[in-house]
């Protein structure tokens, strides 16, 4: 599976951003697809994920009520729409893909190449 991320960039905190990832080489419908990020001197964290069907979704407790995740089967794509953005949301987000549910990084055995999002005070 290959997963190709955009979307990111710098905005003003309380600003908006969409970051979208288009997925390939694999039966998209069976993945489940997550976003992770990884902000400077810290570990990479789980941010948000969609079951196959879009029918379950979850979100780091930071994220909750600010950022939206969905997916489009019929075009391999899942996005993230990031809201109300704070200057602790600034951090590198990878677009992952797995056959199950999984929170824990080292587990996870598809990932994306990246995208920055900056998010200025």
């Amino acid at each position: 599976v290959q997963l190709q991320a955009s979307g990111g960039g710098l905005v003003q905190a309380g600003g908006s951003l969409r970051l979208s990832c288009v997925a390939s080489g694999g039966t998209f419908s069976r993945l489940y697809m997550a976003w992770f990020r990884q902000a400077p001197g810290k570990e990479r964290e789980f941010v948000a994920g969609i079951s196959w069907s879009g029918s379950n979704t979850y979100y780091l407790d930071s994220a909750k009520g600010r950022f939206t995740i969905s997916r489009d089967n019929t075009a391999n794509t899942v996005n993230l729409q990031m809201n109300t953005l704070k200057p602790e949301d600034t951090a590198v987000y990878y677009c992952t893909a797995d056959r199950n549910y999984g929170t824990t990084p080292a587990r996870i055995p598809y990932w994306g190449q990246g995208t920055l999002v900056t998010v200025s005070s």
